[in-house]
């Protein structure tokens, strides 16, 4: 089965017309995107959008042999016009198939948002998925024994838990291509967009692309061990929490713990959660090793900082005194045992972690201490990451990779 796409971005189009945003500026020539449609097999047209025929011809492909056209997704604004010869458009409803007569089967997939999927399945037997813009698919339980799709095309950077569904039930699979669409401007386009999509492992093309599915695509895979470092309110915690987007189960580890009538605090952590899949599991621990010792889904750990003010609390680091004796033993004894099993861990690891050494110099001893403590704790897991990342107003730059 052939896939040509005709557009990969939203159905606004990519730069959004009359949009003076900086992604909708630098979205010109091979980087500016049509409102998605793909042409398979040129027999079925998915989603039929203003300039079809033009984005056919600039693909070397033709929409006279087009015998079956379906819509996704409501389309505001005026009607698009039927180019001659194409039948009607229509949609197929949830759960229900469709046989085209060039031989392909087409069911409707329901989504939890206004919409509809398509699975098709070519005289091949090769399938692929189609997701409307926001929409994920709705009720699609784990299942061992389901057969992966070749190929999805998804909302992955609007909707990565759309892609965390479909590897949760099987759906997806190592083996699947994931091509990202209905791009938007949220995302920068070029090296920024590749980044994300890897990040998903998912991979964004051009659009014209062709493709035959089931056909292997390599895409990086995310690194192992992630740190994430950046300043108050840099978009870090953002960061790291969407690089693990499409992941089905995530075990979020908060290290600064509940503090008690702290309504500030409070109000600051459940904005956290709240912008967290549901899918996510949150402990409130500083018991770092364990995690990384023993097996299971990545984890995020929000953040290094207060795990060591926590470390330096037990240390009894902040009096001069102890500190001189005993505290600077045990603290560095703790950040070794930390990093070893950071070294050793198996599991996927996303760590945020503070960049403070580049402010106001401290006015106190322990202020220092903390400060120069902080600095080591993060070379030395910077050392042990396969990925660094400084967060600056919001834009990641990549340390190592």
């Amino acid at each position: 089965m052939e896939l040509t796409l005709l557009g990969t971005g939203t159905p606004e189009g990519l730069p959004r017309p009359g949009c003076p945003c900086a992604a909708c500026a630098v979205s010109v020539g091979p980087r500016s995107r049509a409102a998605t449609s793909l042409l398979v097999d040129g027999a079925l047209l998915l989603d039929l959008t203003p300039g079809a025929v033009l984005a056919g011809a600039r693909a070397g492909h033709s929409l006279a042999g087009v015998r079956q056209v379906l819509l996704t997704h409501p389309h505001d604004g005026p009607p698009v016009e039927l180019p001659p010869g194409l039948p009607a458009a229509g949609r197929v409803p949830d759960g229900r198939e469709l046989s085209v007569i060039s031989g392909h089967r087409v069911r409707a997939v329901p989504m939890d948002a206004p919409g509809t999927g398509y699975e098709v399945t070519g005289p091949d037997g090769s399938r692929l998925l189609y997701l409307p813009p926001g929409g994920a698919p709705a009720g699609m339980e784990p299942d061992a024994g389901r057969r992966p799709y070749d190929l999805v095309l998804a909302d992955v950077l609007g909707r990565p838990e759309a892609l965390a569904r479909l590897r949760a039930s099987g759906a997806a699979g190592p083996t699947t291509d994931v091509i990202a669409v209905h791009v938007d401007h949220d995302t920068p386009p070029g090296r920024e967009l590749e980044r994300r999509c890897a990040a998903a492992g998912a991979r964004a093309v051009p659009d014209g692309t062709t493709v035959t599915v089931g056909e292997y695509h390599a895409v990086p895979d995310l690194p192992r061990r992630t740190l994430v470092l950046g300043g108050a309110r840099s978009g870090k915690s953002f960061e790291a929490e969407r690089r693990l987007g499409s992941f089905p189960e995530v075990v979020y580890v908060a290290t600064g713990g509940s503090r008690d009538g702290d309504t500030e605090w409070a109000a600051r952590i459940a904005l956290h959660r709240d912008r967290r899949p549901g899918s996510w599991r949150t402990l409130e621990t500083c018991e770092l090793v364990p995690l990384l010792v023993e097996g299971g889904p990545p984890l995020l750990i929000d953040c290094l900082a207060l795990w060591l003010t926590d470390a330096m609390d037990r240390a009894g680091a902040w009096d001069d005194a102890v500190w001189a004796g005993r505290g600077h033993k045990e603290l560095r004894e703790r950040v070794a045992e930390l990093v070893a099993a950071l070294r050793a861990t198996r599991r996927t690891v996303v760590a945020v972690s503070n960049e403070v050494g580049s402010g106001i110099v401290p006015a106190t001893a322990s202020g220092r201490r903390f400060r120069d403590e902080l600095g080591r704790l993060n070379a030395a897991v910077a050392a042990e990451c396969e990925h660094v990342l400084l967060v600056v107003a919001g834009q990641a730059m990549v340390l190592k990779d």
